[in-house]
């Protein structure tokens, strides 16, 4: 039995084959789904997802590059962190609140026009991704947390906001290999996402070597990351059946069984969600 802690069934590339695409992944033993938003409409619809379907969880919250729509436009993020919170506050089926977190990346293939990182964008993610950790731990949920290009700026806002993160379930989703960190994550023992990129990425193949197992989930995040290829559009969408295949690959890297990776990642996951799923 597997556990994908991060799957975006809730995108467009699922449209219309949400129902398919989960029988498909369970015929590979993939029993637990966590499906993540990264807007209002997104998290909405994860928890839509979720609600109709056993096994099948959603995580609610603002990715890091949609903050940029509160910088182009005159919309409060307050009304938007708003309504995040009424959903975490009324929905069970609610695990975790992300993704979450900081991103450096500049995007070419964005809606939002003229993309650029700036010092007042970057203050303004620190400022909502701070807001939804706050929300994490006053519903006592989970915080799956997005990082590209920006371990330091992560780092000090959790060095700076110690008590905020304690007793805090998180995870790194798509850990950037990095052993600032993993050390980090080990010290707080935080859990690491790992996904299809470990194919061909041999830095991430090293990295995955030095990861504690009880410290170790397993992704796809779908529909990217696929574990095929890595430029090729014939290999979009990723889907979640394909997870089986990462956690196989992982046991080569790691030297380990299927058994013990597939029964020790399960159970990370379920301690991450603070859920039980047998």
């Amino acid at each position: 039995m597997l556990f994908d802690t991060h799957c975006h069934l809730n995108f467009k590339a699922f449209d219309n084959i949400v129902k398919k695409v989960i029988d498909e992944a369970k015929k590979t033993g993939i029993k637990n789904i966590v499906i993540p938003g990264t807007d209002i409409n997104t998290s909405k619809k994860a928890v839509e997802i979720a609600n109709k379907l056993e096994r099948i969880y959603a995580s609610v919250g603002i990715h890091p590059h949609h903050v940029k729509k509160y910088q182009l436009s005159n919309i409060n993020y307050q009304k938007d962190l708003s309504q995040i919170e009424k959903m975490l506050s009324e929905n069970k089926k609610i695990v975790a609140i992300g993704e979450i977190g900081i991103d450096k990346h500049t995007y070419q293939n964005t809606k939002y026009e003229s993309y650029q990182i700036d010092k007042n964008f970057l203050e303004l993610q620190k400022i909502i991704f701070i807001n939804q950790l706050k929300l994490a731990k006053k519903y006592k949920k989970s915080a799956i947390i997005h990082n590209r290009q920006a371990t330091d700026e992560i780092l000090k806002i959790f060095s700076d906001n110690q008590s905020l993160i304690d007793n805090l379930n998180l995870v790194f989703h798509c850990c950037e290999p990095q052993n600032k960190i993993l050390d980090f994550a080990i010290k707080n023992k935080i859990f690491i996402g790992v996904d299809g990129d470990i194919f061909y990425s041999k830095t991430k193949q090293n990295f995955v070597k030095k990861i504690p197992l009880e410290l170790l989930v397993l992704e796809t995040d779908a529909p990217f990351l696929s574990p095929f290829k890595k430029t090729k559009k014939d290999y979009f969408p990723n889907e979640p059946k394909n997870l089986k295949i990462i956690a196989e690959k992982i046991c080569e890297i790691k030297k380990i069984s299927f058994k013990k990776l597939a029964e020790t990642t399960t159970k990370n996951a379920e301690k991450l969600f603070k859920i039980k799923t047998n």
